[in-house]
């Protein structure tokens, strides 16, 4: 087992989900999501955005690092009737499950190279959602540290080849300072993936 993977588990045997409800950016945003299709939970954790994707009609499949978050996952989705596939995947090392996916939603997980894979990863017309602090950050809160900041402006250098729907940088409701992103895929391409290579240099933050 990873040392990543050990800490994490350790982590959510500890405290175990810290909330179900969904980050207030999907609501926002709903009108451009997709309700039918392949969704995919990046970094997922306990599930609470697989949750919301699978209420919403889509087929969800929940990635993360740790068993115990996708133990934790599988119980709740369980008993809310609602069906999604769990991966554990170390993205540090591995590649996240094939595609194409019609939505990728990517919650304070950076992983800079995981950008570079997103047109092949996503479908035609596929949607990307992803919403991670910035430098700016710090003026309030010790972490994330900087190490798992964006620079203010970084993200669309980051999503180049893809069409930006929705972009904002600013203090949200809970009072983190974040950028908030919705891009789609107009493009496609062929698969090919510089994900999960050894020596990969991911850049974690999660809550």
């Amino acid at each position: 087992m990873s040392d990543d993977r050990q800490r994490w588990n350790a982590r959510y045997a500890e405290r175990g989900a810290a909330t179900w409800e969904p980050d207030a950016f999907l609501a926002a945003v709903e009108a451009l999501l997709p309700r039918a299709g392949r969704a995919l939970d990046l970094a997922g954790g306990t599930g609470r955005h697989a949750l919301w994707l699978a209420r919403r009609g889509l087929d969800v499949t929940l990635c993360d690092v740790s068993d115990e978050a996708l133990r934790i996952a599988a119980a709740r989705l369980e008993a809310k009737g609602v069906s999604a596939g769990l991966a554990a995947v170390d993205l540090a090392t591995h590649p996240p499950p094939e595609g194409p996916w019609d939505v990728i939603v990517d919650f304070h997980y950076l992983q800079r190279d995981l950008f570079l894979a997103l047109p092949q990863l996503l479908a035609p017309d596929g949607v990307f959602v992803f919403v991670q602090p910035t430098r700016r950050n710090l003026e309030r809160h010790a972490r994330p540290s900087e190490r798992y900041l964006l620079e203010e402006g970084e993200i669309r250098s980051l999503v180049s080849e893809l069409e930006i729907l929705h972009l904002d940088e600013g203090w949200s409701d809970v009072g983190r300072h974040e950028a908030r992103l919705v891009a789609r895929n107009a493009s496609g391409g062929a698969r090919s993936s510089t994900l999960g290579r050894p020596g990969a240099d991911p850049d974690r933050s999660r809550p």
